[in-house]
C-alpha cells in the first residue's frame, strides 16, 4: 500500500474512531522499532464542519507575516475580514493577493469607530501593538495580536489595566501551541492524565534569520527597543507553552541570558538566549536562537519535552531529522509502551473557540490572565538577563 492510499485509510479510520484496529503493516510500524507503537491522532473535530458563529473583523498592521496566519485562523473560526489598515503599500498588495481584494480602510480611525466590527486583529511592529491594542479595546472591540504583544512591563500594566477596566479580550496569537496540531494533541494528552503529573517543559526553539524567498529584515528587527528582545520575541511561544501544559497560574524566572554571537555588524542584535522559568504548576527551560542553517529546509527545528510522573512526551514540530517527513510528530512513553502519534490530521480549534469566545464573552480559546503571564515571564526575563560574552 502506497503513502497516500495508507494515509486516507488512516485518515478515514481515525475520524471514525478505528484507528487503534489498523494493523502495523498498514500503521507504518518500523521494523527496525518493533516496540513502538505506530498511530494516526483521531481528527478531534469533522474538518468540514462550518463554525456555529461568525464576526465581522478587521486587520490592522501587516509589519510581520504572522498576520498571515492570524488571520486564517479567525477566518476557519467564522470571521469575516471587512478591512485592513497598514501604511506599507506592498504588504497591502500582498495581503490583498492572499485574502482577496479586502477593503482598505483610509485611517485606523474608520475601523476603529466601525460598530460592526467586533474584533481587530494585528501584526504591527512589537512596540506598537500594546497601545493599539489598547485603543481597540476602549472603542468597545477584542483584540488579537501577534506576538510579543507587549515590548515592556509598563505596558503590560496598561493593558491589564484597560482589560479590567472595559471587560474586552486582549488575546495573543501563541502560534507555536495554538496552531500546530501536534502541540494541540499534546495537549489533550496532557490533560488526559497520559504522562501523569507534568514536571517539567523543555522548549529548543530554534529560528532562521533569513527564510526562503527573504534577503532582507526591516530595520525593527535588529533593535531590541522595537521589538522586545530575544526571550520577549521568540521566547514568548515557550513562556506560553510552559504555563499551559504544567497548569501554572502563578510563575516567574529563575534565571536567564542573553548574547549576540555572531553578528558583529548589528551590536544591538540578540542571537541566543535561555531562561529558566518555576511556577506552581512545574519547571521550564528554555533556550532560543537564529542559528538554524539553510541545510535544514524548514525554518527551525522546534522541540517541545513535557515530563511527567508517569512518562513523558517529544514533539518535532515542523520537522524530524533523517526521519518521517513534514512535521507534527509526537511520541509518547509511558510506563506501558512506547508511541509515535502523526499529528496532521487534527483540527485546530482556537479559530472557531476564539470567535466563540467573543460572542459568549467565554475564554476557552485562551485564558486571559495566563496569556498575559507568559507576556509578564519574559519581559521579566528579557529585563533581567545576564548578557554573555563569549571570547574569540
Amino acid at each position: 500500500m502506497d503513502t497516500v492510499d495508507r494515509r486516507s485509510l488512516l485518515k478515514t479510520l481515525s475520524s471514525a474512531g478505528l484507528v487503534s484496529a489498523v494493523p502495523n503493516s498498514v500503521s507504518g510500524r518500523d521494523p527496525a522499532m518493533p516496540h513502538v507503537v505506530h498511530e494516526a491522532a483521531e481528527t478531534g473535530a469533522d474538518p468540514d464542519e462550518k463554525p456555529k458563529y461568525s464576526i465581522k473583523f478587521a486587520v490592522i498592521g501587516l509589519d510581520h507575516n504572522h498576520i498571515n496566519g492570524i488571520t486564517a485562523a479567525v477566518q476557519r473560526g467564522g470571521g469575516e475580514l471587512v478591512s485592513v489598515y497598514a501604511t506599507n503599500p506592498k504588504a497591502i498588495a500582498d495581503f490583498q493577493k492572499r485574502f482577496g481584494n479586502v477593503k482598505v480602510a483610509r485611517s485606523e480611525n474608520e475601523i476603529l469607530e466601525d460598530p460592526s466590527i467586533k474584533l481587530v486583529a494585528s501584526a504591527a511592529i512589537p512596540d506598537q501593538r500594546a497601545a493599539l491594542g489598547i485603543r481597540v479595546m476602549r472603542h468597545g472591540k477584542d483584540y488579537l495580536s501577534d506576538k510579543p504583544a507587549m515590548t515592556t512591563l509598563e505596558q503590560l500594566a496598561e493593558v491589564r489595566k484597560v482589560v479590567a477596566e472595559t471587560g474586552r479580550i486582549f488575546a495573543i496569537m501563541y502560534s507555536e501551541r495554538l496552531e500546530v496540531k501536534a502541540a494541540v494533541k499534546a495537549g489533550e494528552l496532557v490533560k488526559s492524565g497520559a504522562i501523569g503529573r507534568v514536571i517539567q517543559t523543555v522548549n529548543l526553539a530554534p529560528h532562521q534569520i533569513y527564510q526562503s524567498g527573504e534577503a532582507t529584515r526591516p530595520e525593527w528587527f535588529w533593535d531590541p527597543a522595537r521589538y522586545g528582545g530575544i526571550l520577549c520575541d521568540i521566547g514568548s511561544h515557550q513562556a506560553d507553552q510552559f504555563l499551559y501544559f504544567t497548569g501554572s497560574t502563578v510563575a516567574d524566572v529563575t534565571a536567564s541570558q542573553i548574547a549576540n554571537v555572531d553578528h558583529p555588524d548589528k551590536p544591538k542584535f540578540q542571537d541566543f538566549g535561555d531562561m529558566m522559568l518555576h511556577g506552581n504548576g512545574g519547571a521550564g527551560y528554555v533556550r532560543v536562537d537564529w542559528f538554524t542553517p539553510r541545510g535544514l529546509g524548514v525554518w527551525g527545528d522546534g522541540r517541545l519535552f513535557i515530563i511527567g510522573t508517569e512518562g513523558y512526551i517529544e514533539l518535532r514540530k515542523y520537522t524530524d531529522v533523517a526521519g518521517r517527513k513534514g512535521g507534527n510528530h509526537l511520541f509518547i512513553v509511558d510506563q506501558k509502551q512506547a508511541r509515535y502519534i502523526e499529528c496532521n490530521n487534527v483540527v485546530l480549534p482556537f479559530g472557531a473557540q476564539f470567535v466563540s469566545d467573543i460572542v459568549n464573552r467565554t475564554h476557552v480559546a485562551q485564558d486571559q490572565q495566563q496569556a498575559l503571564l507568559a507576556a509578564e515571564l519574559v519581559l521579566k526575563a528579557q529585563k533581567n538577563a545576564r548578557v554573555l560574552q563569549f571570547s574569540v
